[in-house]
């Protein structure tokens, strides 16, 4: 079962910014969340049931960091479309 806490936190962004004026959010999560699990979230904490979903796997970058090569921690990206004249205050910028 998805909870609130697989949310890592919500992309603001020039290009994200531009989507949620259309009613799209862009939410980053952990690789083990759903498109089912994450309506649920959004349905139970925000009141609101998502018209579409769409997912997108990110794998982290390799960097190096003091000559030692390291992995970031690889996230999954989901942009939220919100039914038409829905609107979540607290995520308003």
């Amino acid at each position: 079962m998805a909870d609130i806490t697989d949310i890592k936190s919500i992309l603001y962004t020039e290009k994200t910014l531009g989507m949620q004026e259309d009613g799209v959010i862009v939410v980053q999560t952990s690789p083990r969340m759903s498109k089912t699990g994450l309506k649920e979230v959004f349905r139970e904490y925000f009141g609101i049931i998502p018209s579409k979903i769409n997912s997108l796997n990110q794998n982290g970058k390799v960097k190096t960091f003091r000559g030692t090569k390291g992995k970031q921690n690889d996230f999954k990206k989901f942009y939220v479309t919100l039914p038409e004249g829905a609107q979540i205050e607290s995520l308003a910028v």
